[in-house]
């Protein structure tokens, strides 16, 4: 069975970040998984309604993605517009897709407030980040989907031949 693989769709370089840009990995292991079409990209944000470009949002100081899904959390824009509900959306969203299609595995983009596994940012719109995880790697995580960054390509190329 051909294992599937949700990854964000700004790593293969769309541009569908905030800034209205890609973010693009170039890896020979990328390259031959999206030949062997084990690759299904998704933008939550993007899936959620949110334009390109558009403000950065934050999930609030002190608080991750577990906070966020459990409803005890926000998601704020640097205008101060709250956009919980539709990252929460996106979240749903992913994890439907994730399930649909098999994906016991997941190559997200870190320091989303939707994607982020290792890090995310402060939530002060300061350009600081912190350790903690977004709103749709907590979902992923709890339905068994394993959650890599972008720096962990390898460690998930380990995970898939294990």
């Amino acid at each position: 069975m051909l294992k599937k693989i949700l990854i964000s769709a700004c790593l293969l370089g769309q541009p569908v970040r905030y800034n209205g840009r890609g973010l693009l990995l170039e890896d020979e292991v990328l390259d031959r998984w999206r030949a062997a079409r084990m690759l299904v990209p998704l933008c939550p944000e993007i899936a959620a309604g949110f334009p390109v470009p558009r403000p950065p949002a934050e999930i609030q100081p002190f608080k991750n993605g577990l906070d966020v899904m459990a409803g005890s959390a926000r998601v704020v824009e640097n205008t101060g517009r709250d956009v919980t509900e539709s990252f929460v959306l996106g979240t749903q969203i992913a994890v439907k897709l994730a399930l649909t299609n098999g994906c016991r595995f997941a190559l997200l983009a870190d320091g989303s407030p939707s994607c982020g596994s290792s890090f995310i940012y402060s939530g002060n719109h300061d350009g600081e980040t912190r350790s903690g995880i977004g709103a749709v790697t907590a979902a992923l995580q709890e339905q068994g989907v394993e959650v890599f960054a972008e720096h962990q390509i390898m460690d998930l190329a380990g995970r898939l031949t294990a």
